[in-house]
């Protein structure tokens, strides 16, 4: 079992231009792109829960097809998922969702914001 926090972390802090606060307290990490929060990680009830953000369209299909996937947890149900831990839960699919979520959210910066975002991706490979 993979331990969630820590690889979402790994896999949100290597995305350009990311920045992680607290503002919720200690035990809250909330990752945003140019001040907008694409990724959330923290534990309810003692279990490491993410939540991250989806196309609507995609919410729906990814809480029938996963059992250790939900609505949102305190956030807007058609735009969140939470991922709970579980021993399913594989890496690749958090990092493709946490790539996605922060592709989301990269996609309604400014121009310019985008701009910078790609020129440091492109310096990054």
């Amino acid at each position: 079992m993979i331990h969630l926090h820590q690889y979402a972390d790994q896999v949100a802090q290597a995305l350009p231009q990311t920045t992680l606060s607290q503002p919720f307290g200690e035990g809250c990490n909330v990752y945003k792109v140019a001040n907008k929060v694409y990724l959330m990680a923290f534990k309810l009830e003692g279990k490491a829960v993410l939540n991250i953000k989806v196309e609507p369209q995609h919410s729906e299909m990814l809480r029938d097809f996963y059992p250790f996937i939900h609505a949102g947890y305190h956030m807007n149900k058609r735009h969140w998922i939470s991922l709970y831990e579980h021993e399913e839960v594989k890496e690749d699919l958090v990092q493709d969702l946490i790539q996605s979520s922060y592709d989301l959210v990269v996609k309604t910066l400014s121009k310019n914001d985008q701009n910078r975002i790609s020129l440091l991706r492109e310096l990054d490979h």
